[in-house]
């Protein structure tokens, strides 16, 4: 993950005094510890609950990055300036500071701009004659501020609509708000609607295709195996890519299947990790019974009565329903 260029400035903020900001003179110098960190801030925000989208028609931000990618402004000089109007944006919402790191970095065939502001947190560490000393450690766990731009996907001749992403999980409504109001974002993409609407789409797929449970449950491992592994990692799912882990005998079906019934989903979709947490399909046979469902219908097309041991389906499937007729 080569860092192109990256830069730490200072964020003061203490009591009733205005939030203050200490820019650095220069860039930060390269090393293995920064290698690190920014591994470490990337990691923690992939992890994040996170909006997804672009810039806005005359989005300051995106003005600003644009010259310094044109080499039209040095990177310490735009990185200044965006820390001046965060700072001021801070004050107004946050009661602590902490560092700004700013990175342009490629990874793989990827080129992105992070920034993240790093808080701290009192921690301890032992000396090289054994003695317990107090040392000030950055709390990566607990990043309230930090947005990623896929500088190739912005720059594409057909940009989409997600290259710019931002935390919204932390602070509160109006912080994040105000913090995409900053960045001059607008959401392109609704991540939580798109993942549930890509496993509804499964749940279809495999009604369609009547598969036995084994190969059910063994589809419904690969695609969240895929997608899980897709947001750890800070990537999109790619309909394409995800249709032949679910069928490597027929590689396109389910991405067929998603084209033909027109879900309207994008070609690409940021992972929603809690709509995927949610999904998997409950199985069981006894007694010449086999039932199958997704847990997502569970509460809602299917209750289950603990006191009875009743499970109640509520939207009998319209084949099961014909046979049930005919008798």
């Amino acid at each position: 993950m080569p860092i192109l260029h990256s830069i730490i400035h200072r964020i003061d903020l203490a009591g009733e005094q205005p939030a203050r900001l200490v820019a650095a003179e220069a860039e930060a110098t390269p090393s293995p510890a920064l290698d690190e960190l920014l591994a470490g801030v990337n990691s923690a925000y992939h992890g994040k609950t996170k909006a997804w989208g672009h810039f806005a028609a005359g989005s300051r931000t995106a003005t600003a990055l644009g010259a310094y990618l044109d080499g039209e402004t040095d990177f310490v000089s735009v990185s200044r300036e965006l820390a001046q109007r965060l700072t001021e944006m801070l004050g107004e919402h946050l009661s602590v500071g902490g560092h700004l790191l700013l990175a342009h970095y490629r990874h793989g065939d990827a080129e992105y701009l992070s920034l993240a502001l790093l808080h701290h947190r009192e921690g301890w560490g032992i000396d090289a004659d054994g003695a317990i000393v107090a040392a000030n450690q950055l709390n990566l766990a607990q990043l309230s501020l930090a947005a990623r731009l896929d500088i190739r996907q912005w720059r594409a001749e057909t940009p989409s609509k997600q290259y710019l992403s931002w935390l919204r999980d932390r602070g509160g409504k109006k912080f994040a708000e105000a913090f995409a109001e900053l960045l001059g974002a607008e959401e392109g993409i609704d991540a939580g609607g798109e993942t549930r609407t890509l496993l509804k789409a499964f749940s279809d797929y495999v009604e369609q295709e009547d598969l036995a449970d084994d190969q059910a449950r063994e589809k419904t491992e690969a695609l969240l195996d895929y997608a899980s592994d897709q947001a750890r990692r800070g990537e999109s799912i790619t309909l394409e890519a995800l249709s032949e882990v679910v069928d490597d005998h027929d590689s396109k079906a389910f991405y067929e299947h998603i084209r033909h019934l027109d879900y309207g989903l994008s070609p690409e979709i940021p992972p929603d990790k809690k709509a995927l947490n949610q999904f998997r399909r409950f199985t069981g046979r006894a007694g010449g019974v086999s039932i199958s469902f997704d847990s997502h219908l569970l509460g809602s097309s299917v209750e289950y009565d603990e006191t009875s041991d009743r499970l109640i389906i509520k939207q009998v499937p319209k084949q099961l329903k014909e046979q049930l007729k005919g008798r």
